[in-house]
């Protein structure tokens, strides 16, 4: 990896990392980036991430907008040290690199689920936020004993994050759209499987008419289940790669 310099970072990155000295003088010294950050979560949790302005945050700090300049200069740099706060660190992981991951994946899938304004944020740069990277290498170290190469190690680490992303992505926008609706997920499926079971015939679709007829669309819902199964999938095709190495 490049080494970190001034002309890598933005300085707000730079101070979040210790590298860069927050400012100390001038007017409103009582403010601090790590404020400011949590200003802005605030609103983004209260009125979604639309919401979130320079102006916006500035208002609810009592400050002048060009005031919260001196930390931050732009609110690219705001999404992406937001969306670093709203991860902290990971927790210990289990030993091991299945139980490590999959740990590592319920931990990401946590965050998700909390703060669900982070899923809105495009992803633009590859992550650089000091919390960021401590997920990166906690992930890494699961897979230090696997006998995979380096190149391997980042390639699982990022299939199974895309994954985790993907997956909460899909179950928040299908929630809201229930909640839109004024239903519930189970609702919903009921309602669509007896949907399809009008429009079509085993003739033209045995397959789908056995998933409606075994009463898959019925089942009661588990809001993990989809998560569970995926995971389980990953982490096994992820240990066919382990064993052959090994």
């Amino acid at each position: 990896m490049a080494q970190i310099s001034s002309m890598d970072l933005p300085a707000s990155i730079e101070a979040a990392w210790g590298l860069r000295a927050v400012p100390s003088k001038g007017p409103k010294r009582g403010l601090s980036l790590d404020g400011i950050v949590a200003v802005a979560i605030r609103i983004a949790e209260a009125e979604g991430l639309a919401a979130v302005s320079m102006s916006n945050v500035a208002a609810s700090l009592g400050v002048a907008t060009m005031s919260l300049y001196r930390y931050v200069s732009a609110k690219r740099e705001l999404l992406a040290l937001m969306i670093d706060s709203a991860f902290g660190d990971p927790s210990g992981l289990d030993p091991g690199w299945r139980q490590g991951l999959s740990g590592w994946a319920w931990g990401q899938h946590a965050v998700f689920r909390k703060h669900p304004w982070v899923l809105r944020v495009p992803i633009s740069d590859p992550p650089v936020a000091p919390h960021q990277i401590a997920w990166l290498e906690a992930a890494l170290l699961c897979l230090r004993d696997t006998g995979l190469a380096e190149s391997e190690k980042l390639s699982v680490v990022l299939l199974l994050g895309n994954f985790v992303r993907s997956e909460a992505a899909l179950v928040n926008d299908v929630n809201a759209a229930f909640r839109a609706a004024g239903t519930t997920s189970p609702q919903a499926m009921a309602a669509y499987g007896r949907l399809l079971a009008r429009l079509i015939g085993p003739g033209r679709f045995p397959a789908l008419t056995a998933v409606i007829e075994a009463g898959v669309f019925d089942a009661e819902d588990d809001p993990d289940a989809e998560f569970k199964f995926g995971l389980r999938r990953v982490l096994d095709g992820i240990a066919v790669l382990v064993d052959s190495r090994r």
